[in-house]
């Protein structure tokens, strides 16, 4: 594709402002492209409740997650710049503590660590006071882990959309959109390439719906609690509970394969209540539960570049739980595919899929 014009003509439509949407918007910008963001909120929620954690081990294992190496230097320069350029914080370094249940998982920890996992810290800790009546005998801590501000993040992102380019809050309408070869027509735009970033509503996108997805509801409790004593590390015993601060904490997440819809459900919260009782025994209000539904890809690998059909058609999506951590590494590839036509990773390319 030609470098970016410098008049008011649109070089991308972008379908989506969810996570996915929002970094993929920001990379654009910054490599001097002209966007239009179409956004419809009310129709999927998963960005805008996730914790937005992201952890760069694989507990089962002790094993580091998919490209960490890559992703987490990535991650951190690409929402730590922007939130210099917004003015404003979305993004918090924290460790996430992980329990032992037992010594074979203590002597894994060790191996693992000593072997040079650099996300695995080295040091072995004891009687953690959780709350007034649960210490943690034993633990040690994951390493350059921590989590978005999500809700604030596409916020700011919205409020910088809707000041320095086009954005439009609506329900993207298929039977208005034209393709050609050279050029996008949707509605009253014209613009060079269009990139879906729809989530788990891939589904339902007349182009895209051949992709095999696995999406997945998840359910998040926020609750208030003044006797829980974690200040900044997430705790993480099967489930997670991140600090927010003022004595507010985040407790999640429930995973739902049949009931695909944002409902908060009396079953998820009883099962996150189960766990928080295992761990709190000082009062705590709930004050709020959601949820909403994840678009993961069968093979739980992202979707990332063309259509195989339409050149300038591009998907963005399939992220699931770690959309915070993939998102800012599969932007800049997806860029430089838009840039200079280079290849994105087999291993998240559509053309997997297609017959």
């Amino acid at each position: 594709m030609d470098q970016p014009k410098k008049n008011n003509s649109i070089d991308l439509i972008i379908v989506g402002q969810g996570i996915a949407g929002s970094v993929m918007a920001l990379s654009l910008i910054k490599a001097g492209y002209r966007v239009c963001v179409i956004d419809q909120p009310n129709l999927s929620s998963s960005s805008k409740i996730a914790a937005g954690i992201w952890n760069p081990i694989v507990f089962k294992r002790l094993t580091k997650s998919w490209l960490a190496d890559e992703l987490v230097p990535e991650l951190i320069e690409f929402y730590e710049h922007w939130q210099t350029e917004l003015k404003t914080t979305f993004i918090h370094h924290r460790h996430i503590i992980k329990p032992f249940s037992e010594d074979q998982e203590k002597n894994l920890w060790q191996k693992k660590s000593n072997e040079g996992n650099v996300f695995l810290d080295k040091q072995l800790y004891e009687n953690l006071q959780i709350d007034k009546n649960y210490t943690v005998p034993s633990y040690s801590k994951v390493v350059q882990a921590g989590n978005l501000d999500v809700a604030h993040f596409l916020e700011s992102v919205k409020t910088h959309l809707k000041e320095t380019q086009i954005y439009l809050e609506e329900t993207f309408d298929f039977s208005a959109l034209n393709i050609s070869p050279d050029t996008i027509q949707y509605k009253t735009l014209t613009a060079n390439n269009i990139v879906f970033c729809d989530g788990h509503l891939i589904t339902r996108n007349t182009f895209f719906k051949w992709i095999p997805m696995k999406p997945a509801k998840g359910e998040i409790l926020t609750i208030q609690c003044e006797g829980l004593q974690l200040t900044n590390d997430v705790f993480n015993k099967g489930f997670f509970i991140l600090p927010l601060g003022n004595d507010q904490y985040k407790v999640g997440a429930t995973y739902d394969w049949d009931n695909l819809n944002d409902v908060p459900t009396e079953k998820a919260k009883n099962e996150l209540l189960q766990k928080i009782n295992a761990v709190i025994t000082s009062p705590y209000t709930i004050i709020a539960h959601h949820a909403g539904v994840r678009p993961s890809v069968i093979d739980r690998r992202p979707v990332v570049g063309p259509h195989p059909k339409h050149k300038n058609m591009y998907t963005f999506n399939g992220f699931g739980t770690k959309a915070v951590m993939l998102t800012p590494y599969f932007a800049k590839q997806l860029l430089a595919h838009i840039q200079q036509g280079l290849a994105v990773d087999n291993e998240v390319d559509p053309q997997r899929f297609f017959k």
